[in-house]
Parts: C-alpha cells; sequence; structure tokens
C-alpha cells in the first residue's frame, strides 16, 4: 500500500466534504447524501485489492 493511495483517500475526503457541504447548505441534501455515497464507493473500490490480499494471506498463514 503506497503513499499515493493514502493521499488519493485523502483527497476524495476532502472533496467529498466540501461538495457535501456546499450542498447541503444549498438545500440540496439528497445529493449530498449521494455525493458522500459516491465517495465511500470510490474509495472502498480502491481498497478491495488490498483487502483480498489481506484476506488471501491470513487464510495462507492458517493453512501451514
Amino acid at each position: 500500500m503506497g503513499v499515493e493511495l493514502i493521499f488519493k483517500i485523502a483527497a476524495v475526503g476532502i472533496l467529498v466534504a466540501v461538495l457535501g457541504q456546499i450542498l447541503k447548505h444549498s438545500g440540496r441534501d439528497e445529493q449530498a447524501f449521494l455525493a458522500s455515497l459516491a465517495g465511500l464507493i470510490l474509495v472502498l473500490y480502491w481498497l478491495i485489492p488490498y483487502i483480498s490480499d489481506l484476506f488471501a494471506s491470513i487464510q495462507r498463514m492458517f493453512n501451514l
């Protein structure tokens, strides 16, 4: 897991937070929720390979 992934996750978090606040103050709560959900899905999409590797290494460790 590289540092660039951590920076990408932080950037998405900052952008989603700013976008969510702007949308909430303009009265668009549904769009703010959807923006937050889209940010979460994007980050989970980036993390799925690392989670899969973690589970595979745990499985290898207990199958010895």
